[in-house]
């Protein structure tokens, strides 16, 4: 984490406007909870897309169902 200068600490800049933003205006949002997920720069580079991410995560989640379900029928 950066460390903040004191003389910048606590300032903005003039064309920083804030007089129309909302407080709290996506707190509820994510309250409900966040879905970002940071891979590993080798796992990354194995899936260069969020649709292999998400398509590969589906079939493991198939395998894991599949698993499951031979192992409660013992």
């Amino acid at each position: 984490m950066k460390k903040t200068s004191s003389k910048s600490a606590g300032t903005a800049l003039a064309e920083y406007d804030f007089s129309l933003g909302v407080r709290g205006k996506y707190v509820e949002r994510y309250r409900l909870g966040t879905n970002v997920v940071v891979l590993e720069p080798d796992v990354a580079r194995m899936f260069p897309s969020a649709e292999d991410v998400n398509a590969s995560l589906r079939a493991l989640a198939g395998i894991i169902r599949q698993q499951k379900k031979a192992t409660a029928g013992k």
